[in-house]
């Protein structure tokens, strides 16, 4: 031993390692030197302060660079540094002083180019050098790896960065999953493979320090996913069993009220899912490639009773189907034709810029109320069909949503079908228990014709009730084709037109809006302008091509998709694809459309009061993607929705004079004959009473307008991102760096899941507008 200062064996005393460690230590922490604010509070000075301490406050929600400087508070000065000997000691645990639990303080989100910008991987731990501190600071990264992302069940969904606030358990703590460029679209135990990188801001969570997905959010199959053949097959028709309601309760609306017969009814109803077949195949291949059904939107029934109801045509006895479609085709090509130049010339991209989700969210949920008229009023009609259809939904889609069968849950998935199957099978066994037998009355006459007065009072109750009043299995043909002006050439009117074009108006904003909860609910990027413009013009077309067979309502994506991929966590577009050649393959059999079309109206109607009030929750619960407890958009929301409703109450009270040939729930959509606006122009007279007697057309003007001119900030509007990357928070030294890779992950990731078909995405690259 040399003067004492070491052991025979060369090596040193655990006391001179740690007076070494720590002069070691010591020599490389920059002296942070308190700050003094004077008077005045300079904000330069402040951030200047910041840049040098690493101190970023907790309420600013800049949290990834106060990370180093939480570790380095509670660090003593004599403790060695995990980072010096490689990583190889244990994370320190800090603890709240108030809220006493733990914090994670060393976990930060990087970008995918992070070796070009200055990180350099050590294991699992990535070292980022600031640029802003001499080269003296270090913060630490950890990124999860693939394999790494398998071992914590970590799942990738989509392509976009999303921020989860935490429950109850994770007390307010955030996650932030962004994505690599690239994606491995491989399906391996229900989970997307892919690198998945996880910003955790301290809190509790696993032992890891990753926080796990709920399983409420992942899906099954991604947009861009392959179940294979037979779960292929199974999931297409689970999907658009879900989506039964919504694809055919509108014709069973539309078309007895403009007198067609049970036949009439059938027909049009095959015609609906030859269209929502062939719209749907459509959009998923070059609208916006979203997994979305197109089909016949409530939002085209209020103006196609407006139409039926009109004065023209009450009085007429024969065929007034005929003629009252010939003028419903005409209105929705032209409308069509104005939707399709807003889409496709780039005009819907200047539109967009003033729809956000404050107002979406009234516009969509008034689709919903608009028809409180006929929903119980019309069950109510038989109540003993229509109470117990609307108690079993209820129960089904809320009380046994929990319960799984083989692993699916099917009271929730199938809710409206199996309501509808048992309910009417219910009323099949009431009817031929003599239930509705009434002495000497018979339901195949006529109201007009029947003589007794005890026969015309129950003449109502066994139109409604009975299943055997539909004669449409017996009329329709077993093998039918539909095909182009099947119920002649449409006619073309000023009036019906104005009403049509203000409606595609409104389809497009609800047709945004889904694409934008869509996109959230899949942790996609929002879809760009041009994406959105492409969509829209699409479903224009789609739209004339529902005029031109006499669909009896215009095509647009059905609000109710967000629900069904809620439920059934399948989002794959082979799947809507390949239901929609099942919806064609159905439409040839006429027997199809006769069976859908001889359900009782009491059923439907008490279907529709679940499937309308969905559809209004659907659109309110939009409003949570901007600041929802801002008094400002509260009451703009609030607003909107009353103004909504009262404001075509008073053009509905001017009730026609000869009120007896009008149902009570069809007297809502009277008002365009006999409204009070007069310019003495009979057809603007018609237009502005039918515009302004519908529910959603005024609720969308008055949030519009209040929108955009009450002022407010962009994350208080909620206004949508238009495809951009996730905002981090960068150095000024990597700004430039950064910008050039977002953007080229944007595009990247809008092209894999926006993108239109390679054969054809040539052609249409010109098309700037469109991408």
């Amino acid at each position: 031993m040399a003067g004492g200062s070491r052991r025979e064996d060369g090596k040193k005393t655990e006391k001179e390692k740690e007076k070494g460690k720590g002069k070691k230590l010591g020599s490389i922490l920059p002296r942070i030197e308190p700050f003094i604010p004077k008077k005045g509070h300079d904000p330069n000075e402040l951030r200047s302060w910041a840049k040098r301490t690493g101190f970023v406050s907790m309420f600013s929600g800049e949290v990834n660079t106060s990370n180093e400087r939480r570790g380095n508070e509670n660090r003593n000065v004599n403790e060695p540094d995990p980072e010096k000997n490689g990583g190889s000691s244990s994370r320190k645990i800090e603890f709240d002083p108030i809220l006493g639990r733990t914090r994670n303080s060393e976990l930060e989100i990087q970008p995918a180019n992070a070796s070009a910008n200055g990180i350099h991987k050590v294991g699992s731990v990535r070292k980022v050098r600031d640029g802003n501190s001499g080269g003296g600071e270090n913060k630490r990264q950890v990124v999860v790896e693939p394999d790494l992302e398998a071992a914590t069940n970590v799942r990738k969904v989509g392509l976009s960065s999303k921020v989860i606030n935490g429950g109850e358990n994770d007390q307010g703590r955030n996650v932030a999953v962004s994505s690599a460029p690239t994606v491995t679209e491989q399906k391996k135990d229900g989970v997307m493979n892919g690198e998945a990188r996880i910003h955790v801001n301290g809190g509790s969570g696993s032992s890891n320090g990753v926080r796990e997905l709920d399983d409420s959010a992942r899906l099954k199959f991604g947009p861009g996913e392959n179940p294979g053949f037979v779960p292929l097959l199974y999931y297409s028709l689970q999907h658009y069993l879900s989506l039964a309601g919504s694809l055919i309760f509108v014709p069973l609306i539309v078309v007895p009220t403009m007198g067609g017969t049970d036949k009439d009814t059938a027909t049009v109803v095959s015609t609906m899912l030859l269209m929502s077949g062939i719209t749907t195949l459509l959009h998923s291949c070059f609208g916006t490639r979203l997994p979305l059904v197109q089909g016949s939107s409530f939002v085209y029934l209020a103006p196609a009773l407006v139409i039926a109801n009109s004065a023209d045509f009450r009085n007429l006895t024969e065929h007034k189907f005929r003629h009252t479609m010939k003028e419903l085709q005409g209105a929705i090509i032209i409308g069509s034709i104005f939707q399709t130049i807003l889409g496709f010339s780039g005009l819907m991209s200047l539109l967009v810029r003033i729809i956000n989700p404050v107002v979406v969210a009234p516009t969509i949920a008034s689709v919903g109320l608009a028809f409180f008229s006929y929903g119980f009023p019309q069950a109510g009609n038989c109540i003993e069909i229509g109470l117990p259809m609307i108690i079993l939904l209820l129960i089904f889609s809320l009380y046994l949503r929990g319960i799984s069968v083989c692993g699916h849950r099917v009271f929730q998935i199938y809710a409206v079908p199996m309501s509808v199957v048992i309910i009417w099978a219910y009323a099949f066994l009431l009817t031929t228990g003599g239930a509705y037998n009434f002495g000497g009355c018979s339901s195949d006459i006529p109201s007009s014709n029947i003589l007794t007065d005890a026969c015309r009072k129950h003449a109502y109750t066994m139109k409604h009730c009975r299943t055997d009043v539909s004669n449409a299995m017996r009329t329709a043909d077993w093998v039918r084709i539909p095909y182009p002006f099947q119920w002649g050439i449409p006619t073309f009117r000023l009036r019906t037109s104005l009403i049509m074009i203000v409606v595609s108006i409104v389809a497009s904003v609800d047709s945004v809006g889904t694409y934008h909860k869509t996109a959230v609910e899949l942790n996609l990027l929002p879809p760009s302008k041009g994406i959105l413009s492409r969509g829209i013009g699409l479903e224009g077309l789609c739209s004339f091509l529902a005029g031109v067979w006499g669909m009896s309502s215009g095509s647009s994506t059905l609000t109710e998709n967000i629900h069904t991929i809620n439920v059934t966590k399948v989002a794959s577009r082979r799947v809507v694809q390949t239901g929609a050649v099942f919806l064609i393959v159905f439409s040839f059999v006429g027997k199809i459309g006769a069976i859908l079309a001889s359900i009782p109206v009491a059923l439907v109607a008490a279907a529709l009061c679940f499937v309308w009030g969905l559809i209004a929750a659907i659109g309110l619960s939009t409003i949570k993607n901007c600041v929802s407890g801002s008094l400002r958009n509260m009451s703009i929301v609030g607003v909107s929705l009353f103004l909504g409703l009262s404001i075509p109450a008073y053009f509905q009270q001017y009730e026609p004079e000869t009120i007896f040939i009008l149902p009570s729930y069809l007297l809502a959509f009277s008002a365009a004959s006999n409204g009070p606006v007069h310019t003495g122009n009979v057809e603007v007279d018609f237009a502005l009473n039918g515009i302004l007697s519908m529910n959603m057309v005024v609720t969308l003007m008055v949030a519009l307008v209040l929108d955009n001119t009450v002022p407010g900030t962009r994350e208080e509007r909620g206004v949508y991102s238009r495809g951009s990357a996730a905002d981090y928070e960068y150095d000024d030294d990597h700004h430039c760096d950064q910008e050039e890779d977002s953007s080229r992950r944007r595009r990247d990731q809008l092209e894999l899941y926006y993108g239109l078909p390679g054969i054809i995405a040539p052609w249409f690259r010109w098309a700037k507008c469109l991408c």
